[in-house]
């Protein structure tokens, strides 16, 4: 199993997760992470760092979220590892818990 990154995310991109990643799963993109199934070794350690709460467990995902899973392991092969935390964008808390984020994904 392994952890996935979900829309919550979009916009907000807090990167406390990557600090404590022992394995450099996450990969960042212009206003989104996202983790390497391949890499990602179930540690649990991401899930309680993201302030916006959008990592999860792949088999416990919250509904409608599945096309997460793929998003995840498709954009982790195309962007670069993030390993420092970076300051979030300005208009981080005005984005978080907002729905509907999907189509703001930048690639």
């Amino acid at each position: 199993m392994t952890f996935v990154v979900v829309e919550n995310c979009i916009k907000c991109k807090y990167t406390d997760c990557v600090e404590v990643c022992p394995v450099d799963c996450f990969h960042e993109g212009p206003n989104f992470l996202v983790i390497d199934p391949e890499e990602c070794i179930d540690c649990t350690l991401c899930e309680p760092e993201c302030p916006a709460e959008a990592i999860y467990p792949e088999d416990d995902l919250p509904d409608g979220m599945e096309v997460y899973i793929e998003l995840n392991a498709e954009l982790s092969r195309e962007w670069p590892v993030i390993t420092e935390q970076k300051d979030p964008p300005f208009d981080a808390e005005e984005w978080d818990g907002k729905k509907g984020k999907l189509e703001l994904l930048e690639r």
